[in-house]
C-alpha cells in the first residue's frame, strides 16, 4: 500500500447553481463537485491558491488524494476534470470522484533502486541514470504500491534496465504495451571522452595511411 497519500483539505459549500460558485469564486475559492461511490454529490470548495499550487506541481489529474471536508468522513478521490477561464487559463471548477478499494486507476508510481554495490558498472565508475524515476501504472484503489523496485545486481555499464525486469504488484500493469526502459548504466564522462579521443586518432591514422605521395 502507498505510505503517503496527500490530504486534499475542502470545506463544504452552502448552496449549489451558478449563483453559489460565482461567490465562492469571488471570496478566493474553487467550487468543485465530489460525486461517485454509492453517496450523494457533496459541493465543496477549495482555497484558490492552494489548488493553483498543486496544480503547478504537476500530474494532479494522476494523483489520489485523501479528502477531508469537516463533518465528513476522509474518503479517497481522484481529480476528474479541471475547468480553466478560457482566457486566463485559471482553475474555474473540479470534479472529484470517490474511488471504492475495487477501482482501477492511473496513477505514477515511483522507482526505488536495490543493490548498487552489487552493480558491475557502478563499481567502474559507471553512472546510474534513472530515465523514468516515476512509471504510470493501471492499479486498484485498494492495493497502490508505495514504489516498484529495480534491482541493479550484475548490471554492467551499458546495461538497461526495462519494465520487464520489475516484479509488478498483483493487479497492477504497465500503461504503455511495450517493454520500455527504465534506468540505465552508462560510462563516466572521463571514459567517454578517451573513448572519443580514440576514434579521432584511429580516424587520423586511416587518413595518413590513405595518402600517396605526390
Amino acid at each position: 500500500m502507498a505510505g503517503e497519500i496527500p490530504d486534499l483539505e475542502a470545506l463544504e459549500r452552502t448552496g449549489t447553481g451558478k449563483g453559489a460558485a460565482r461567490q465562492a469564486r469571488r471570496d478566493g475559492m474553487v467550487p468543485g463537485i465530489v460525486f461517485g461511490g454509492d453517496a450523494d454529490p457533496l459541493p465543496i470548495s477549495i482555497p484558490f491558491n492552494k489548488l493553483l499550487k498543486m496544480l503547478k506541481a504537476g500530474r494532479f489529474k494522476s494523483t489520489l488524494f485523501n479528502l477531508k471536508v469537516e463533518g465528513h468522513d476522509d474518503v479517497r478521490v481522484i481529480c476528474r476534470d479541471v475547468q480553466r477561464d478560457v482566457v486566463k487559463d485559471l482553475p474555474t471548477h473540479l470534479d472529484l470522484m470517490r474511488l471504492r478499494r475495487t477501482t482501477k486507476i492511473n496513477l505514477f508510481i515511483p522507482v526505488e533502486f536495490i543493490n548498487e554495490d552489487a552493480a558491475p558498472g557502478l563499481r567502474k565508475g559507471g553512472v546510474l541514470t534513472a530515465v523514468r524515476p516515476e512509471v504510470e501504472l493501471v492499479v486498484t484503489a485498494g492495493d497502490i504500491p508505495d514504489h516498484i523496485t529495480i534491482d541493479l545486481t550484475g548490471m554492467d555499464i551499458g546495461d538497461t534496465a526495462t519494465i520487464s525486469d520489475v516484479t509488478l504488484p498483483a493487479g497492477a500493469k504497465p500503461t504503455i504495451d511495450r517493454d520500455f526502459v527504465i534506468a540505465n548504466i552508462s560510462a563516466p564522462s572521463g571514459l567517454r571522452s578517451a573513448d572519443d579521443e580514440d576514434e579521432d586518432t584511429d580516424a587520423a591514422d586511416v587518413e595518413v595511411i590513405g595518402e600517396t605521395a605526390e
